[in-house]
């Protein structure tokens, strides 16, 4: 049973990311450099309700997740874009540090991206996953390709799959 729900899990996440991953496209608005810090709405949302949500000021940086590995998350991920700046993975990366939850995912190198997989113990399943959104809108691409401009709004949102 664990064998087959985790290949369920692993073939979900693997097709959430192949339909992220695309059509690249960059963020609207202005775009800050690596250098610069952005300050962005960042609200998590479980099963249950809220985990988090206040501003978080953040750039482009390597992340470091429970067991993903630490990569690079600053937006030029996949060649996504020409300038390092900040990522709603790295926003996710750095309220998690500050604020003592955790997170977690997996890398897929053919990506360049991980694929959010728990925040604050809440684990994908089967039937749902963690849907990142900026604006109210869910991103093209994953959480280190697409860039965030200030006072955005960043989302997390626990997912039912359709």
């Amino acid at each position: 049973m664990f064998r087959t729900a985790t290949a369920t899990v692993t073939a979900t996440a693997a097709a959430v990311l192949a339909l992220v991953g695309a059509a690249p496209a960059p963020a609207t608005g202005t775009v800050a450099a690596a250098a610069d810090p952005v300050t962005v709405q960042l609200t998590v949302t479980g099963p249950a309700g809220t985990v988090f949500s206040d501003e978080v000021t953040t750039t482009g940086h390597t992340v470091t997740p429970l067991t993903g590995g630490a990569h690079l998350c600053d937006g030029t991920n996949l060649g996504a874009n020409p300038e390092p700046g900040a990522t709603p993975t790295a926003a996710l990366d750095d309220a998690a540090q500050q604020n003592g939850f955790s997170w977690d995912g997996v890398w897929y190198a053919s990506f360049d991206d991980y694929l959010v997989t728990q925040i604050d113990g809440i684990t994908q399943t089967a039937d749902e996953f963690w849907l990142i959104s900026v604006n109210g809108t869910a991103t093209p691409v994953g959480g280190c390709q697409f860039l965030v401009s200030d006072g955005d709004e960043v989302a997390f949102t626990w997912t039912e799959i359709d």
